[in-house]
């Protein structure tokens, strides 16, 4: 493995860390690995990573896979790279699911000496009782509790070699932008970048940024991680060091499909039976 894909491959270990953290678990099948977290029920901690499941043994995979989410009530999306494999591309339209409109790019930085501050507003380290704040910014009323649970034991209670660290930008003294600094490993990501609605356009994303790259001082990582599922990140972050180093077509259910696997058509005979012994008069 060359050290851009090594690099790839430890950010997508660093988001998968991530949402373990955040109370979620990780199912490796072969074609793919089953990303899920049950009480946060929302798309970004619900996926399918990395699918490379071969022609002849999707089957297999997709029933599992399917049948994983949809016994817990989910919705996941499924990841292709790109380009993607047209039996996978088959498969999933086939199956229901639409690719979004914009792809999902993966954006590395190696870790640089502390970058200059981006003019404006400056972000800070949160604060414990702020945390019902920081919640507001990711999640609506079904989801705040877990998630707010999740994120109090993370940031109070981490695991050996874990860091999160909440990050919240105020302008004036209203907060307008937030954001999760996740640390495991050689890869540090900045998960959830939000802006308030009123408050965009104005470069606050970006100097939260470029703040995170300041925050854990000489203990820095190998490389920052941030994913941009909207296309416009990569312009505005690569002055900061960052490079799109993978993109992915993300597949999703529309909200009115059901959560159903598809009957696997009528009964025949098995394809293959295991060798029978032959026993002796």
């Amino acid at each position: 493995m060359d050290p851009a894909e090594r690099s790839v491959a430890d950010a997508l270990a660093e988001e998968r860390a991530y949402v373990l953290a955040m109370g979620g678990f990780a199912l490796e099948l072969a074609g793919g690995t089953l990303v899920t977290n049950e009480r946060v029920p929302v798309p970004r901690f619900n996926f399918v990573q990395e699918v490379r499941a071969g022609r002849e043994r999707q089957t297999a995979f997709f029933e599992k896979a399917l049948d994983h989410y949809f016994q817990r009530a989910l919705r996941p999306t499924f990841r292709l790279i790109e380009p993607a494999a047209p039996h996978l591309l088959a498969t999933l339209a086939a199956l229901g699911f639409r690719p979004r409109p914009q792809p999902l790019t993966l954006l590395l930085a190696a870790a640089p000496a502390s970058p200059a501050p981006v003019p404006g507003p400056q972000p800070r380290s949160a604060r414990p009782e702020e945390l019902d704040l920081l919640v507001g910014f990711w999640a609506d009323e079904r989801e705040r509790d877990e998630l707010r649970r999740a994120i109090d034991v993370v940031w109070n209670h981490p695991d050996p070699g874990e860091t999160l660290l909440p990050l919240l930008l105020e302008d004036g003294d209203r907060p307008v932008a937030a954001a999760l600094l996740y640390r495991r490993g050689p890869t540090a990501g900045l998960h959830g970048v939000a802006t308030q609605p009123t408050a965009r356009g104005r470069g606050h994303a970006s100097a939260l940024v470029a703040g995170a790259l300041r925050a854990l001082g000489a203990d820095a990582p190998e490389h920052w991680a941030i994913w941009d599922d909207s296309g416009r990140l990569a312009r505005r972050l690569a002055p900061l060091g960052f490079r799109p180093a993978a993109r992915w077509r993300v597949f999703e259910l529309p909200r009115d499909a059901q959560l159903a696997i598809p009957p696997p058509g009528p009964p025949g005979p098995p394809r293959w039976r295991p060798p029978r012994r032959v026993r002796p008069d």
